[in-house]
């Protein structure tokens, strides 16, 4: 982008443009740290649910067809009972999926490149403010 730098007259207003543009810069690297941060411990945590889930599910199809084929008693009402519990598991699992899985990892590596490019275009233009108070 083209930035209307030739309307600063002044090295002051220069100074006081750039000032802003690298309090500005500063704020998008420490956001995206955090989110680099974040990108991390989404990616372990992704995997681990995925895999917990994976078990969880075969534990529950486990339990479904031995309920199927127990008589009535306490061992059937233990497996419902244990069945139950893990249900309730895989239920914990799937909203920790939603806010740590695999589309909240894509989600910030998404929000990451936006800062990327915000930092970028941050660059240029200061590029452009340098240069103008250099011609003044």
């Amino acid at each position: 982008m083209t930035y209307s730098v030739a309307q600063l007259a002044t090295v002051q207003e220069c100074d006081a443009v750039l000032a802003i543009a690298n309090k500005e810069k500063a704020d998008v690297q420490f956001r995206q740290t955090s989110i680099q941060r974040q990108q991390a411990n989404y990616a372990e945590s992704s995997v681990e649910i995925a895999t917990e889930l994976s078990a969880v599910n075969a534990e529950i199809a486990a339990y479904a067809s031995i309920i199927g084929s127990l008589p009535e008693g306490p061992a059937k009402e233990e497996a419902e009972v244990k069945k139950k519990k893990l249900e309730y598991r895989q239920f914990l699992l799937t909203e920790r999926q939603d806010d740590y899985g695999s589309v909240a990892l894509l989600e910030k590596e998404m929000e990451l490149g936006q800062l990327e490019k915000q930092v970028a275009e941050i660059d240029v233009f200061i590029a452009a403010v340098q240069t103008r108070k250099a011609a003044l």
